[in-house]
């Protein structure tokens, strides 16, 4: 079984598919993790983004892999270095080159092709499982994903700093011309403003049992 969960920066789509996963005991797969940990290894590294020939012997150098809900890049555990501003202020633009794109769908697709998994992106109902089993997108607005994302307290930006990056990354993120983000036609739509965690979670659950 294959859950496709899309839907822009801060709806909560990480949050719920990780209690999903639990509650549905399959598992899941943070690919906007897997972006942030290939422009991390990209900027650590100085790679040229645009020089394909460089990019793709840089992308075999990559390993990824999960361990108790954190993302290792090459063995090291980087879930709290990639949540940074600098990785913020990269990521869309990494994650529109059509070579990297290429090599994480392949990765995604390798892991969930032996297991019933949940994935949570921008492009999973879309372009990285078209025909998932069961596709849902979550949205809310720019205001209440800001303060999400600051809650967190995963980053020194302010509230504002936030707000205008999601802002940004939205537009990004809708406009590019490689996998934009765009809801499946046959995705349940959920609005996530109003609605807890618990809530959320219950709601897609019911869609699934």
């Amino acid at each position: 079984m294959i859950i496709a969960i899309d839907g822009p920066s801060g709806a909560g789509k990480s949050t719920i598919a990780k209690i999903l996963a639990e509650k549905l005991k399959i598992e899941y797969l943070d690919t906007g993790a897997m972006y942030r940990a290939v422009t991390k290894y990209v900027l650590d590294n100085q790679i040229d983004i645009y020089d394909k020939d460089k990019l793709k012997k840089a992308l075999n150098n990559v390993h990824l892999d999960f361990k108790d809900s954190c993302i290792y890049l090459n063995g090291e555990n980087v879930e709290k270095a990639i949540r940074s501003k600098l990785i913020n202020e990269n990521v869309s633009e990494v994650s529109s080159i059509l070579e990297v794109r290429e090599f994480l769908v392949k990765n995604q697709r390798d892991i969930s092709s032996s297991k019933s998994t949940i994935l949570d992106g921008r492009d999973i109902g879309t372009v990285v499982f078209p025909n998932a089993d069961y596709k849902f997108y979550l949205y809310a607005s720019i205001e209440v994903r800001a303060k999400r994302r600051f809650d967190q307290n995963l980053s020194n930006e302010t509230l504002k700093q936030i707000k205008e990056s999601i802002r940004k990354r939205d537009e990004y993120d809708s406009n590019r011309e490689i996998s934009p983000l765009k809801k499946a036609d046959d995705a349940i739509e959920i609005d996530t403003s109003n609605l807890t965690i618990e809530e959320t979670v219950d709601k897609i659950i019911s869609y699934i049992r």
